[in-house]
């Protein structure tokens, strides 16, 4: 029986993706190994034996090949074809990678290794995906925003943060989010943790809210999105708003249009 294969010192070109980015390369031992081992499947150990001593005589005939000087396919299917042997000369019977411990070990780490893989994968896409949350939907505006509303002494659920009716802001359930952002960066660190402190809770009954603390709140928060907060007495905002309070809801719209806010 010839089982070592003397056309093994062709190598085939590196298999190339479509954008022609060279994939992993050909791990020739391990495609020695495997040869081997399908070659082997259902032998004595005789057989083995036998085959291992067509393989070392080949091995011999082609010693002054140059173009088998660093071949690597060639000595792994001759350890492996001693391993075998040895195995069988052992246990008697006929071989089956099913029952060889290394075979099923190498399979074993094989499968942790691409488990692990695919979590790491699943870590870089929900990274990824956290990432755009934390880069879309308006959260960066929205943190800048309460950190204008914060160094102008807006925020908080002291007294001194209210107007005639409720606190001069109220928080919305994108606040929280925002906080998020801040976290991730450290020069913001310390807004986080200040603002972090007031919990971004949102009132349980938006509706319930009395109309003029919904509308100084809207014009507050909206005046701080577009940077016009900087000196503006608050109690001008508290007292319009309970004057008309649908007139400074409209007002806040207003100051947020797109056409506006991009002068």
């Amino acid at each position: 029986m010839n089982t070592f294969d003397r056309r093994r010192s062709r190598r085939l070109p590196e298999a190339r993706g479509r954008a022609g980015v060279p994939r992993t390369p050909v791990d020739y031992a391990k495609v020695g190994r495997g040869a081997v081992r399908r070659r082997a499947t259902g032998m004595t150990a005789a057989e083995a034996a036998a085959a291992l001593e067509d393989a070392l005589l080949h091995q011999h005939i082609d010693r002054d090949r140059e173009d088998l000087a660093d071949d690597e396919r060639g000595p792994a299917e001759i350890a492996e074809w001693q391993r075998i042997a040895q195995l069988l000369a052992a246990t008697g019977g006929t071989y089956d990678p099913k029952t060889d411990t290394v075979v099923q070990d190498e399979l074993a780490a094989k499968a942790a290794a691409a488990a692990e893989a695919e979590a790491e994968l699943l870590d870089l896409e929900l990274e990824q995906q956290r990432q755009e949350r934390l880069h879309s939907g308006g959260l960066p505006e929205r943190a800048h925003m309460l950190m204008a509303l914060e160094n102008a002494g807006l925020l908080g659920t002291t007294g001194a943060h209210h107007g005639a009716e409720g606190p001069l802001v109220l928080h919305e359930l994108k606040d929280t989010d925002a906080l998020d952002y801040l976290n991730e960066y450290g020069e913001f660190y310390e807004m986080f943790r200040i603002l972090e402190r007031y919990g971004m809770t949102p009132p349980r009954d938006p509706d319930a809210v009395p109309a003029s603390v919904r509308a100084h709140s809207a014009l507050l928060r909206a005046m701080a999105e577009t940077k016009t907060l900087e000196g503006f007495d608050v109690r001008h905002a508290v007292r319009l708003a309970q004057a008309d309070p649908d007139a400074v809801l409209a007002l806040a719209a207003w100051i947020k249009t797109p056409s506006r806010s991009s002068r």
